[in-house]
């Protein structure tokens, strides 16, 4: 069905970002603009959006319609045919929805973690930018137009991550994120071109891609499916790719949350999901994808629970979710994944807002030790902060219970007991280090009186709405044995995902299993942290304190190398060998213009001599020639 409000949901966020970019380059002319128009904007437009998706929704639950939108034809040259299309099927709605209503609280929630920032205006654009690059990823409806949404939000996460660019460390970061994710990148262009050249077809639209990809070797599938999903790795930072996304949290904490509940690290998860037409035949690819989002789920885990910046610690509880959605995708479980990431959105966004309503509390202090010997009276903020860590740690009934469960049970009914084994530790540990950060921060005796700090309800609204959906979301997809219909599962049928299939004792042993292995990690962090003397901390020292020095590694094995190349390239072949050569010819040639220079000496003489010279010569030439 053709509709025209596809491409608004798009263009509210965008067209607020260029509202905002003016405004403020108006602002900083000396013409000081108010917060509130700046703020109206970059909230306004979100919620645009998310009510044009919430409509179109409701019309899909109704009339089972799917939306298209085509714009303009981009390319057509030859076999290559690339249309400016747009998608609203059951998959990208679906992922408009929260991306837009989380998103929307997010924005809502930076008025107040903002104000008074010189950068407030310039904040909300590159805000706004983001939003409007992530539903371009969502909603095309070919994997070109998914690549412009894809660098987008790449580009808008740099800009982001380095917002306070005064300080040298924040630059590195978001050039270390940006270097990073171009890995990737790089990965899935390639992924894409070996996926054209394979297909032979004029037309690169999702739809016609399933519809050909039987004519297709299975050779040339196994590759472009490894190479889409380096990708993945590179977005939604899994092994080996991961290293820019603790150092992201250089960024203001509002683009915290934004990349890590609603953009940017959910693509990769997303992008599999699409592409589930190709690794539904390339099972091979997808057990690899699930190894290494088990993998990097461990690996996660074990890191945070000795890091002590309390940001640091929730962008490693999001690289070790991540790892559990890649483990349900990988195996075929493709609505099970999202699920995940659907619930995740809500805990995750309230998790990182109520970080930064913390540490703006206590001026700008991370370190959760200091944050303790501090302590501010924060009741709202204490209170979603415990929902988000229940819910993250999987304890029924909220959200994260219904969704991380369902990945357990997929990866046991598989028969993957070694991925279930690893996935089910790293649900012991998140519940550990998870419960270690709350303790620490809410629990553990600082010996004084906590003063009562005022929150902006800009802060504490958002926080509350989203700990609705971090406590209620996961009965959307509620199981069979307790009476759900799936509803979640039903809706991206169009996945072919598989489902769990398996007698109801089995699937209660494995809840049952799921719950007393997070409570036994919530009782671990209890006895150890719950009265923990703060006047001895923690430091980030030892082999796991220093992440098993996986960045000392790297730049041993990649950036040095890569800069002694680049020194090599520039003080010899440069300097010494091309530039020598050309300053060599040039001097040559200098030297002969000098030379050749001294006969136009301005002396009429000299000139009359040549003259008389010449004109002897030619009549020495005609006397010999002629015979005269």
């Amino acid at each position: 069905m053709t509709t025209s409000l596809l491409v608004w949901i798009i263009l509210a966020p965008l067209l607020g970002a260029i509202a905002n970019a003016f405004l403020y380059f108006y602002h900083i002319k000396k013409h000081k603009v108010s917060e509130i128009y700046f703020a109206l904007i970059g909230t306004i437009t979100p919620l645009i959006s998310f009510l044009i998706t919430l409509n179109l929704f409701l019309q899909m639950l109704e009339e089972k319609v799917i939306f298209k939108q085509h714009i303009f034809t981009w390319l057509n040259v030859e076999k290559l045919n690339i249309e400016m299309n747009f998608l609203g099927d059951n998959l990208s709605i679906f992922m408009s929805m929260f991306v837009t209503f989380v998103g929307w609280l997010i924005h809502i929630y930076a008025i107040g973690y903002m104000k008074n920032d010189e950068g407030f205006g310039k904040f909300f654009a590159y805000f706004n930018l983001f939003l409007a690059s992530m539903l371009i990823l969502v909603l095309a409806d070919n994997p070109i137009i998914l690549f412009i949404g894809w660098e987008g939000v790449g580009v808008c996460s740099y800009l982001l991550i380095k917002f306070y660019y005064g300080n040298k460390e924040n630059v590195l970061a978001a050039n270390k994120a940006f270097i990073v994710n171009r890995v990737g990148d790089f990965g899935f262009l390639l992924g894409v071109v070996t996926l054209f050249f394979a297909l032979g077809q004029v037309d690169l639209s999702f739809g016609t891609i399933e519809a050909n990809i039987s004519n297709v070797s299975n050779e040339l599938l196994i590759i472009s499916g490894f190479l889409l999903f380096v990708g993945a790795m590179g977005k939604s930072a899994q092994i080996p790719l991961y290293v820019w996304l603790p150092d992201a949290m250089a960024g203001p904490t509002p683009i915290s949350a934004l990349i890590h509940a609603a953009t940017m690290v959910t693509a990769g998860v997303y992008m599999v999901a699409r592409f589930h037409f190709l690794y539904s035949g390339i099972e091979e690819i997808g057990l690899f994808i699930a190894y290494i989002g088990a993998i990097s789920a461990l690996l996660a885990a074990i890191i945070a629970t000795r890091q002590t910046d309390i940001k640091k610690i929730l962008a490693y509880s999001t690289m070790s979710q991540l790892g559990y959605m890649f483990i349900a995708v990988g195996l075929g479980f493709y609505s099970t994944g999202l699920f995940h990431v659907f619930t995740h959105a809500f805990f995750k966004a309230m998790l990182f807002m109520g970080a930064g309503g913390i540490i703006i509390a206590l001026h700008h202090e991370q370190n959760i030790f200091k944050i303790a010997k501090h302590r501010a009276n924060l009741p709202i903020i204490g209170f979603t902060f415990l929902v988000g860590v229940i819910a993250i740690s999987g304890i029924p009934p909220f959200s994260g219970f219904f969704s991380k469960d369902a990945i357990l049970a997929a990866a046991f009914q598989e028969g993957q007991y070694l991925i279930w084994a690893i996935a089910l530790f790293t649900a012991f540990l998140t519940a550990y280090y998870m419960f270690r950060m709350y303790f620490i921060v809410f629990v553990a005796p600082n010996h004084h009186n906590e003063e009562y700090v005022y929150t902006s309800k800009t802060i504490t609204i958002p926080l509350l709405i989203l700990a609705i959906g971090a406590i209620g979301a996961g009965f959307l997809n509620l199981p069979a044995i307790f009476g759900g219909n799936h509803f979640v599962d039903t809706w991206l049928s169009q996945l072919n995902s598989k489902h769990i299939h398996m007698d109801h004792t089995t699937e209660y042993v494995l809840m049952a299993l799921s719950i007393i292995v997070a409570a036994t990690g919530i009782m671990a962090a209890y006895a150890k942290y719950a009265n923990f003397d703060l006047s001895k901390p923690e430091k980030e020292i030892g082999f796991i304190g220093n992440k098993f020095y996986i960045d000392e590694i790297y730049d041993s094995l990649f950036v040095q190398p890569t800069k002694a190349l680049s020194t090599f390239i520039d003080k010899i072949i440069d300097d010494k060998i091309i530039d020598a050569f050309i300053m060599s010819s040039s001097t040559t040639f200098i030297n002969i213009g000098k030379k050749v220079a001294m006969i136009q000496n301005a002396n009429v003489r000299f000139y009359a001599a040549f003259m008389l010279v010449g004109m002897t010569c030619i009549f020495v030439y005609l006397y010999i020639t002629l015979g005269l």
